[in-house]
């Protein structure tokens, strides 16, 4: 199954006002680099950078040499740009993490949904200034067919045997 992991919004003036942003954003950097470590393309989102600022340096910085792509739209799914580079890919299942929970995650599981994706949200590396939004969103995501996960299950589940240089660096990054 060919998956592809979507990256939303993780920004300097947003990461800040969401719940658990330490947290979310340890959990954010060893989902990343996981996915690296497995191969899972990554697709790079900002919202509006000009007014929410970059991505934070812990995920910027992870990122080998790709740049995110721009947009002004909360879902995904209403970016040009990301539907074109989704469609080069053309996954079975796209894993989605990142800000808001409620607002941008949401719309994008939908959108990704409604054309035949197979959606897992990745619940511990996504988040909202509100808990209940973050809850809500999650519950509405499930109900409408997303798949919720965890960075760890994710990434074992990808990953399939225990023995290896791969499975290895997994046990590293995840201690």
């Amino acid at each position: 199954m060919r998956k592809i992991l979507t990256l939303i919004d993780v920004q300097e003036k947003l990461v800040p006002l969401m719940e658990n942003n330490t947290q979310f954003v340890e959990n954010l950097v060893i989902l990343v680099k996981g996915a690296q470590l497995l191969d899972i393309p990554i697709i790079w989102m900002e919202q509006l950078p000009d007014k929410l600022g970059p991505t934070v340096p812990e995920i910027k910085n992870i990122m080998k040499g790709q740049s995110p792509i721009t947009k002004n739209v909360f879902s995904c799914g209403d970016s040009d740009p990301y539907i074109s580079i989704l469609n080069n890919y053309d996954p079975d299942e796209v894993i989605l993490c990142g800000i808001e929970t409620h607002v941008c995650v949401y719309q994008t599981a939908i959108d990704l949904l409604s054309i035949g994706k197979d959606v897992q949200v990745v619940a511990d590396a996504v988040t909202s200034r509100k808990k209940l939004n973050h809850d809500i969103g999650l519950q509405r995501i499930s109900e409408k067919g997303g798949q919720l996960t965890t960075f760890e299950l994710l990434l074992f589940e990808e990953q399939r045997i225990a023995v290896g240089d791969r499975f290895r660096s997994l046990i590293q990054l995840i201690k």
